[in-house]
């Protein structure tokens, strides 16, 4: 096999909120200011902190996971990576250790060396006590060095610096800056085009991350050859509409390719901004936040007619989480409001002051198997009898997937590459 060369960093942390896609965000905006082209992986089926980014690295930002996306997902699309970049980034996800597969498994999988992210606002020797145990608690972690976050002053870098072991390497500190910071909601951060001032944010934490040394490339790594795979053009003449705006955003960069490479042509609609839905032979409403957009949505009923009418043509409709609960009879907001939806689907949806489910799924569709993952913290009263439940890795009950006519809704996105076939079988008539 032919290796490519290429300097990459996983960027890791003890847990979630330590500020892992601040620091990736900083780091690809740092270099990509200096000329070099830089392509950032997000490790877990996340959304949100692959839209920021892509912002930041001006390339579109894809997932790699060993367990929705598979091993040889990760390994063509890493390798291809190298062949056209200066610099990779891989962010992880939660805990550098949590989950099965975790980030670590990754990290060591692809040898790429780790860079830990910890917060230590609120810490001093015991910095160096969490860098030792996240460098020493797996055998083979290609473990890199240590980066806090979060610092006070210059002082407390240096107490910092001086906690690690003396064989460790420090990549420097980043301050506490409120107007550096990238705000969230429920589901994590904001979406990148819902912070009108980004792109000053991100320069803003790439001067910082500038002063730590680490405008310098990370040596350079080895990636294996992996052959890209054959995917058949069932979708060929065919037309897939998609919806795409604040309320229908959480789509992976991987399916728009998968529904390309089937030979699909896609066109956007915006529900949001009363689109009309395109022509078109079936139509996708991925996940996305219908709950803080439901006053403008109830009003979109000439839209939620055409679906109908596309729907009794016998014409395919995949409606994934928030897609879902808009073609449900009706939304219940965290305040209690309830609006009309679209009507395709019986019941209604409420959202829920915690989370509802979270995790890895895999469902045997009619189709065929495909891989996904479930996030969201409403709940679905309906019905319907699903025609299928999802499967967590572990052999539990999941998700419920209904299927009336030639629509198909759960709560499961779907990672289209895990079974392209499948994946046209659900857009055809």
């Amino acid at each position: 096999m032919v290796a490519t060369s290429c300097p990459a960093l996983f960027v890791a942390a003890p847990a979630s909120g330590q500020g892992k896609t601040t620091v990736t965000a900083a780091l690809a905006r740092l270099h990509a200011r200096q000329g070099r082209r830089v392509r950032v992986f997000k490790c877990g089926p996340d959304f949100l902190d692959p839209q920021i980014l892509a912002v930041a690295s001006g390339h579109p930002v894809y997932n790699v996971d060993l367990g929705m996306c598979g091993e040889e997902d990760a390994a063509r699309r890493l390798w291809a990576a190298a062949g056209e970049a200066d610099l990779i980034l891989v962010e992880g996800v939660m805990g550098l250790f949590d989950g099965e597969p975790s980030g670590a498994d990754i990290a060591i999988r692809f040898g790429i060396p780790v860079l830990a992210v910890i917060s230590a606002g609120a810490m001093a020797q015991t910095f160096g006590a969490i860098a030792h145990g996240l460098a020493s608690f797996r055998p083979g972690l290609p473990f890199s060095g240590v980066l806090a976050n979060h610092v006070g002053s210059a002082r407390h870098a240096k107490m910092l610096e001086a906690s690690l072991p003396q064989s460790m390497i420090w990549y420097g500190a980043l301050p506490r800056d409120a107007e550096a910071s990238l705000p969230e909601r429920h589901l994590g951060l904001l979406q990148a085009a819902e912070i009108e001032d980004l792109g000053i944010r991100l320069d803003r934490l790439a001067d910082h991350l500038a002063e730590t040394g680490m405008a310098s490339l990370p040596p350079p790594l080895c990636f294996a050859e992996s052959a890209p795979v054959e995917v058949p053009a069932l979708l060929e003449g065919k037309i897939i509409a998609i919806a795409r705006d604040a309320a229908f955003a959480f789509i992976y960069p991987a399916n728009l390719d998968t529904l390309q490479s089937l030979g699909a042509e896609i066109r956007y609609f915006s529900p949001l901004a009363d689109d009309a839905l395109p022509g078109c032979d079936a139509v996708w409403l991925p996940g996305g936040y219908p709950e803080l957009h439901a006053e403008t949505l109830a009003i979109r009923q000439h839209l939620w007619a055409s679906l109908r009418t596309h729907a009794a043509a016998g014409r395919a409709i995949l409606a994934e989480c928030g897609g879902m609960m808009a073609l449900f009879e009706g939304l219940i907001d965290r305040e209690g409001r309830r609006f009309a939806m679209a009507g395709l689907l019986p019941g209604e949806t409420a959202m829920q002051q915690r989370l509802s489910a979270l995790g890895m799924q895999t469902a045997e569709l009619p189709e065929g198997r495909i891989s996904g993952h479930t996030f969201h913290y409403s709940k679905s009263d309906t019905p319907l009898m699903p025609l299928r439940r999802a499967e967590t890795p572990d052999g539990q009950t999941g998700e419920a997937i209904y299927r009336v006519g030639r629509l198909t809704a759960s709560y499961v996105h779907f990672y289209f590459p895990s079974n392209p076939v499948a994946t046209a079988a659900l857009f055809s008539p």
